[in-house]
């Protein structure tokens, strides 16, 4: 039973690559090879890798908040070729902020005896912070280094760290 969790949020071509409805910026590229060190670290431990993918219908009322972005099955709601899963890793797809609504996530970690979360991924200050309050409301230790996760805007992703430190009790590190 896995007792730590690596969850990886929303590295998608839609957000990471230049040509993707929602770049993040150059911050978000940089934060790869971090992810891919951490990656190898939890896989080589044989504890749980997992991917939430943002994955929304053609017609989705976040749309109204931002543009078309991770239409399932397409070209943007693909995992970036650099972080690619493996079969032990598993992908839980979401269609809103926070990875545990209306995802098999609370399960799946409760069921893998998961007894400390590491988060990574973008955007700091919207899923990343959401899922990091969902996991401060089941309990879990949680750690978010700050070399794993970027956002659109700077201001928002220094308050987002000061806030899961601060509120949510999570190690920023």
């Amino acid at each position: 039973m896995a007792k730590r969790a690596l969850i990886i949020v929303d590295m998608l071509n839609d957000f990471i690559d230049q040509k993707g409805a929602l770049f993040c910026g150059d911050q978000s590229r940089a934060i790869i090879p971090f992810i891919m060190e951490r990656l190898e670290v939890f896989r080589a431990n044989n504890d749980l890798v997992i991917y939430l993918q943002d994955s929304h219908d053609e017609i989705d009322r976040e749309f109204e908040k931002f543009p078309k972005h991770c239409v399932s099955g397409t070209w943007g709601n693909a995992i970036i070729p650099e972080l690619e899963p493996t079969a032990s890793d598993l992908v839980i797809t979401k269609k809103r902020y926070s990875g545990f609504f209306g995802t098999r996530l609370e399960k799946i970690l409760s069921d893998a005896g998961t007894q400390e979360v590491e988060v990574v991924g973008v955007c700091t200050s919207i899923c990343v912070m959401d899922t990091v309050g969902g996991l401060a409301n089941r309990d879990y230790p949680i750690t978010v280094p700050i070399k794993g996760v970027a956002d659109f805007d700077s201001e928002f992703h220094e308050f987002a760290l000061k806030r899961m430190q601060q509120v949510y009790g999570a190690q920023v590190i």
